[in-house]
């Protein structure tokens, strides 16, 4: 997948998905307010950064040499996906389980 890909992928999963630039070179996914997807867009290789829960997070990173702990996030619960390394339908996989989690945790009135 490239950067247009996942950005297309991620807003397909639900009318309430915002896109937001919050700090210079770098997008973020949100549902309800809360991250599921960030994009470093200058990283040196295409990149993003899902949430998943720890023990999935373990198993994927010892089974595929392109899912590594995440840069500059919390390393039990944010992976990076290294988007050249990876099969498109695995990232998206990966992409939606993100979401799923994410919107799983939001108050109920948010969640439709």
């Amino acid at each position: 997948m490239n950067i247009e890909e996942v950005r297309t992928f991620a807003l397909s999963l639900s009318a309430d998905v915002t896109e937001e630039l919050f700090v210079e070179e770098w997008i973020s996914w949100r549902i309800g307010g809360k991250w599921f997807l960030l994009m470093q867009l200058d990283a040196p290789e295409p990149r993003v950064a899902v949430k998943l829960l720890p023990e999935v997070a373990i198993d994927l990173r010892e089974r595929y040499d392109g899912v590594r702990p995440a840069y500059h996030m919390n390393k039990r619960h944010w992976s990076d996906l290294y988007l050249d390394q990876l099969d498109d339908q695995f990232v998206k996989q990966q992409i939606t389980a993100s979401f799923q989690l994410v919107y799983s945790k939001l108050p109920p009135k948010q969640r439709r």
